[in-house]
């Protein structure tokens, strides 16, 4: 039996969400297009016939302008070090650039062994991967070097089994129907944070969080209450959330409840609130709150 921990490092908006989701078959990470979706680490757990794998999904990796960047960058950074296997995520659909220079150099100050996944390969002609392949090939010793495609599942089976061949042996960590460490209200956030990304103007991702209030299920009535607070940082951000006679946070809300309800399995009874709060990001308090935890 083989067991351990792998973690996906990578910048924003290089895939490893999108991996993690694919490979665990659940959706345990909220996808979408804006950078810095994921805030904070993801844990989750898939068990093969051949041991147990320990995945962890971190935050991009990109220069910090508040204290929440700043936990962000660090949980990831602190990942790197903590885990048998690390799995450097790429992008390889957009030009390299210093931030990728930025990660070569944190993998090689780490001894930890790591696998070079190439995503977005189905967005890339065959004939232009081969000169990426051997200009990381030459920067780190990778164990391997794998093309794939997190969205289509291009060879992520190959990049699976790869990670149990490179893994010590050992009992598995979590039992067989463990699938994260994240509560209930991470989810309920994340879902309604999604909406929120999906749906209001570019400006809005970095200055916008969700805060679960209330959270409380009524097992007689099969159905779950759950009150949320939308923080933005400015005034002037208060109108595009809430939309015109309410029209936008109605629409994040029927959207999050959809999803709720599936993610629940029964009916959802969900109350959104619009609150102006200034300077959240640099708020240590604030970010305990929602679960932006420091790194230990």
């Amino acid at each position: 039996m083989k067991s351990g921990f792998v973690s996906f490092i990578g910048r924003p908006n290089a895939g490893k969400s999108t991996l993690l989701n694919r490979i665990v078959g659940h959706k345990l990470a909220i996808v979408s297009d804006k950078p810095q979706t994921t805030r904070t680490r993801i844990v989750g757990v898939k068990n093969y016939p051949g041991g147990q794998v320990v995945f962890v999904d971190t935050p991009g990796v990109h220069k910090p302008t508040h204290r929440m960047n700043v936990r962000m960058v660090d949980l990831a950074l602190e990942a790197m070090r903590e885990v048998d296997l690390l799995t450097l995520v790429v992008d390889v659909s957009v030009k390299s650039g210093p931030g990728d220079r930025h990660l070569l150099s944190l993998v090689k100050d780490v001894t930890t062994p790591a696998i070079l996944a190439l995503n977005k390969v189905d967005l890339v002609a065959k004939p232009k991967l081969l000169p990426i392949i051997d200009c990381y090939r030459q920067e780190h010793p990778f164990v391997e070097i794998v093309p794939i495609s997190a969205t289509d599942g291009t060879n992520v089976d190959v990049l699976e089994r790869l990670f149990l061949q490179h893994l010590p042996e050992g009992e598995p960590l979590h039992p067989p129907d463990y699938v994260t460490d994240q509560p209930e209200t991470f989810f309920v956030a994340e879902i309604v944070r999604e909406q929120v990304l999906q749906l209001t103007h570019a400006e809005l991702p970095f200055s916008t969080a969700v805060v679960v209030d209330h959270f409380e299920e009524a097992a007689a009535q099969k159905l779950v209450r759950i009150y949320c607070t939308i923080l933005v940082e400015r005034e002037s951000q208060k109108p595009i959330v809430v939309g015109r006679g309410g029209a936008m946070v109605k629409q994040i809300g029927t959207a999050a409840r959809a999803e709720l309800e599936r993610f629940f399995g029964t009916r959802v009874y969900l109350d959104l609130r619009v609150k102006v709060k200034t300077e959240w990001r640099d708020d240590e308090r604030a970010l305990d709150e929602m679960g932006l935890r420091k790194p230990s």
